[in-house]
């Protein structure tokens, strides 16, 4: 059997997926990042071998991406989080031509053409209020922990607005509201809203198509997932929340396949580049 992994360095999580020649994910796992990054690839590299019930020896192929990805030194190549997480989604969801990634320190939209390559992509403005560190953010100001974003805003009676273009602002609103003795459910419901309307804007800017595929941490909580379905009108995928935050490292893994079966077929050359 030959395995591959993918290793995803996210800003505020690393992931990583291995993958068998069968297509199917044989082990994940999910750490902190923390300021190490090449010790966070190797703590997730090594959960998911256990998780596999693999050792090390038998990967034989290993891609990084993520905002980290050049610092992994056991990784084979490196790819694009906007590749992988492409194709991680088109794996998933065949028929995907747009895919919003909502991470903790950015967003990503991207548009894919009919055989699953990028065609355009945009990032969000850099400020926190686009990510998912804007709920988290929100979450802490009012006293409760992320494990309780999705819990908190499904008990919402009436979204309160939450207008601020920064995170600066925003939190200045946040606590104008708590003053003003709003529930922190219906604030928590406002941030979801104001994140679900930037989301839009972005996808809006790399002229978004259906099939439209919904990824990344923030899409753990499903009150994110209904509101931007509600908001689009339109049918969103929107992986199993067990997979939600893997899909870039699935995309890295199944990349590794790829590649690793084009080496052993001659049909490409192994040297150093980014995919």
């Amino acid at each position: 059997m030959t395995f591959t992994s993918g290793i995803d360095i996210g800003s505020t999580y690393s992931k990583a997926v291995i993958m068998d020649e069968h297509f199917q994910m044989a082990g994940k796992a999910l750490v902190r990042t923390g300021f190490r990054l090449a010790e966070a690839a190797l703590q997730a590299q090594t959960a998911a071998l256990v998780d596999a019930g693999l050792d090390g020896k038998q990967i034989e192929y290993t891609i990084a991406t993520g905002f980290g990805r050049h610092q992994i030194q056991f990784a084979d190549i490196t790819a694009t989080d906007i590749t992988a997480s492409a194709r991680g989604c088109a794996f998933l969801f065949p028929e995907t031509r747009t895919v919003l990634d909502v991470g903790g320190q950015t967003m990503k939209a991207s548009l894919l053409d009919e055989v699953q390559h990028v065609k355009s992509f945009r990032l969000n403005d850099k400020c926190a209020a686009g990510t998912g560190a804007f709920l988290e953010k929100t979450a802490r100001y009012m006293g409760f922990d992320t494990n309780e974003i999705g819990p908190l805003a499904a008990t919402s009676k009436e979204p309160v607005p939450i207008s601020g273009v920064c995170a600066v602002f925003a939190e200045s609103e946040v606590i104008n509201h708590l003053s003003q003795g709003h529930a922190p459910s219906d604030i928590m419901h406002g941030a979801i809203l104001s994140l679900v309307d930037r989301s839009i804007q972005l996808m809006k800017r790399v002229r978004m198509e259906a099939e439209y595929t919904l990824i990344g941490g923030i899409l753990r909580y499903e009150t994110m997932g209904r509101v931007l379905r509600e908001q689009m009108s339109s049918p969103v995928n929107i992986p199993d929340p067990d997979v939600v935050q893997f899909v870039s490292a699935l995309g890295a893994a199944l990349l590794a396949q790829q590649r690793l079966s084009k080496l052993r077929a001659g049909e490409i050359r192994e040297h150093a580049h980014e995919q």
